[in-house]
């Protein structure tokens, strides 16, 4: 069934010259192909459910979750890149108006592509431009 013609050619040469020659194996039924065949495809369709489907599942099921868990105040990534925070939500039209800092854009609820990012959260003071505050101080203090 499982034996190949070469292999099995290669085992009848090896026995006659040994003088032991074993009954040749009957070739496999159509039945017993058929089943190998569709357990082969099976496996495929397993594996491709398991590896490509609930995976994208799970993610949309968060992301639904995370929009719905939306409101006012959230730091907030659009699929176009724009980052600010949700300003207002319009329920009945599935909008979100968002604070770019000076200009307020509305957006479709699902473009949102993510909130409570790194980027997001707020930045701590930059220590170049402190340092340079901190020149410019030791610079009037010397010429006094």
């Amino acid at each position: 069934m499982l034996i190949s013609k070469a292999y099995a050619a290669a085992a009848e040469t090896i026995a006659a010259i040994e003088g032991d020659i074993p009954p040749m194996p009957e070739a496999a039924s159509a039945g017993e192909m058929l089943f190998s065949n569709l357990m082969v495809v099976g496996v495929l369709v397993l594996l491709f459910y398991v590896l490509l489907i609930m995976p994208q599942q799970r993610r949309f099921k968060e992301h639904s979750k995370m929009l719905n868990e939306l409101k006012k105040g959230d730091p907030v990534i659009t699929g176009g890149g724009l980052i600010g925070k949700v300003d207002k939500i319009i329920p009945d039209r599935d909008e979100v108006v968002i604070d770019l800092g000076e200009v307020k854009v509305t957006a479709l609820r699902s473009t949102i592509h993510q909130k409570d990012d790194p980027r997001l959260r707020a930045k701590p003071a930059n220590d170049a431009a402190s340092k340079g505050k901190a020149d410019t101080k030791a610079e009037t203090k010397d010429k006094q």
